[in-house]
């Protein structure tokens, strides 16, 4: 909690309330320069691979390491412990380790991930995707943000070279070992009356774009019938997404970000921009439902004189951490609580390559990606002392 008070300042977002922290803007740069104080603190290298992803070396860098950490930036107006608390965690749980005495029999690194959120270009868990080369690096280096900016040109900016962003066979295979903490982003700790739980899946998920292109125009000089209205078909989506996932199986769809051009209260939009995420549990099924909001928005354009293009942004399948390493770390901690979760991780993306597991700590109010996400001063201690303890049972 102290190591939390320390950056309670940084990122405050005066509008939305909460915190606006995205990848190689001054807070998520300021959080950089704090992480790397913490792990100088404790005697920890620092460096940064070729993706801009931070790594603090306890031990010599080799493969068979034991990764944990998680990120530092946030979605828009977000709270306060999605991804730092992974962070800080990881920090506590050296220093408990040191308390105890441990000398690890492996290396162990705390890991902070660029952009997992995707807050500023789009594409969630950028960090560990281009690590582990699950996106294309010139898509990557390629992607715009609000304000035109690639994240070529972000990169070089924060001193990066972008000719070097994409997969990177040499740092990915020297994790043995990643174990993530997370604040829980649902009820079920709650139900449950557990300060701790073990991840056991993450059901599937992606973002879609979807364009519509009409006619812009004066809104008082232009008649309802002569107008082209991408607004329209747009607000149509909106329903038609709800309405769709309603009859999928604990399916999920959600519109969070609607962009007109050119913006003015008195215009006719010339085109919009929307942006869905989707979530259907089971491989493949979540770009079946996407398919069918999709007919839903091409027939309302067509209906209003516009078009639209959709484009996939990324999409995920079922993600089930390792079996094995669960079991042992649920020993380790005495039985806890298996959850599913669906929240998207870096954990998750690391999990087709690496043993991965995730812990999540109990979020009293079952909020998150909002101010009101939160966590108990001693769920937050618990949760480290858990950290500590698996870390402890791999490293000696």
């Amino acid at each position: 909690m102290s190591l939390l008070g320390d950056i309670d300042g940084v990122g405050r977002d005066g509008v939305r309330g909460g915190y606006s922290r995205h990848v190689f803007e001054p807070a998520e740069l300021d959080l950089r320069e704090w992480f790397t104080e913490q792990a100088a603190r404790r005697g920890l290298e620092v460096e940064t691979d070729a993706n801009g992803n931070l790594w603090a070396w306890w031990g010599q860098p080799g493969p068979d390491a034991l990764v944990t950490g998680s990120h530092l930036d946030s979605v828009p107006g977000g709270g306060a412990f999605d991804g730092p608390l992974g962070v800080v965690s990881a920090l506590a749980a050296v220093d408990l380790l040191r308390a105890r005495g441990v000398a690890p029999s492996k290396p162990i690194a705390v890991v902070v991930f660029a952009e997992e959120e995707g807050g500023r270009f789009g594409v969630p868990c950028l960090g560990s995707r281009l690590l582990t080369g699950a996106i294309d690096a010139d898509r990557a280096r390629a992607l715009t943000d609000a304000d035109g900016t690639t994240l070529a040109e972000a990169a070089a900016s924060a001193g990066l070279d972008p000719a070097r962003l994409g997969a990177d066979p040499a740092v990915l295979g020297r994790i043995g070992q990643f174990v993530e903490l997370h604040v829980e982003q649902g009820r079920g700790l709650i139900h449950q009356d557990a300060p701790v739980a073990l991840g056991s899946t993450v059901i599937a998920h992606g973002r879609w774009r979807f364009s519509f292109s009409g006619q812009g125009n004066h809104a008082g000089a232009t008649l309802l019938a002569d107008r082209r209205d991408p607004m329209l078909p747009a607000a149509a989506v909106v329903g038609a997404a709800r309405r769709v996932a309603a009859a999928w199986p604990d399916a999920r769809a959600t519109v969070g970000r609607l962009v007109p051009k050119p913006g003015g209260t008195n215009v006719i939009a010339s085109s919009v921009d929307l942006w869905l995420d989707a979530r259907v549990p089971g491989s493949g099924k979540t770009p079946a439902m996407v398919t069918e909001i999709a007919e839903a928005a091409r027939h309302a354009a067509e209906q209003e004189g516009c078009s639209v293009t959709v484009t996939e942004e990324s999409c995920s399948d079922d993600v089930v951490f390792d079996a094995g390493l669960r079991a042992e770390f649920d020993n380790v901690l005495g039985g806890v609580p298996a959850l599913p979760t669906g929240a998207g991780h870096d954990a998750a993306i690391l999990a087709a390559h690496v043993p991965t597991a995730m812990l999540y700590v109990r979020n009293p109010t079952g909020i998150s990606h909002a101010p009101e996400e939160f966590a108990e001063p001693a769920d937050v201690e618990r949760g480290a002392a858990a950290l500590a303890d698996v870390l402890e049972n791999s490293a000696i």
